[in-house]
């Protein structure tokens, strides 16, 4: 899997896929502290756990750099930023009963706005799955000779 490039300054200034989240009552937002527990449970209980340990990592940073989704109480997605290094969108998902629905889009332009107002000029998406879901969403362009990148030397369990 290779790295993506987004130009944020590119980003529409005024996002209606934010809005359509809410049309299907799905709320946006920022983890609070008591939550970080149930949040990083989630991630590792839903997807596995580096991802949970790289969102324990955007939860402690200062401002967080998290987003979850919330139907209801019921916690349905997820998007993290500099927290496999700075600079860096992911990782990030959406409950599988939940997707199709525009939530992880949502997710995806709260987070990559959230960096443009931090002042970033561009945001690396590491370790793409989704290649022409990016390039369609937020105009991400390959980065050539990105795999393995950063996860180069990545200790991972036996």
């Amino acid at each position: 899997m290779h790295d993506m490039l987004v130009k944020l300054y590119n980003l529409p200034g005024d996002c209606p896929v934010i809005e359509k989240a809410k049309d299907h009552d799905v709320t946006i937002r920022k983890p609070i502290g008591p939550e970080k527990h149930l949040v990083i449970e989630w991630v590792k209980t839903k997807f596995n756990k580096a991802w949970s340990s790289e969102t324990d990592v955007a939860l402690c940073n200062r401002p967080v750099s998290c987003f979850i989704a919330l139907k209801g109480q019921k916690l349905v997605g997820f998007a993290c930023y500099d927290a496999t290094a700075l600079g860096y969108f992911g990782p990030t998902g959406v409950d599988p009963a939940f997707r199709n629905k525009g939530i992880g889009t949502a997710l995806l332009f709260s987070a990559l706005e959230d960096m443009k107002l931090k002042g970033y000029g561009y945001a690396i998406i590491g370790g793409v799955g989704p290649a022409e879901y990016y390039k369609k969403m937020v105009g991400a362009v390959d980065i050539p000779d990105s795999s393995p990148g950063i996860w180069k030397t990545w200790l991972q369990e036996l």
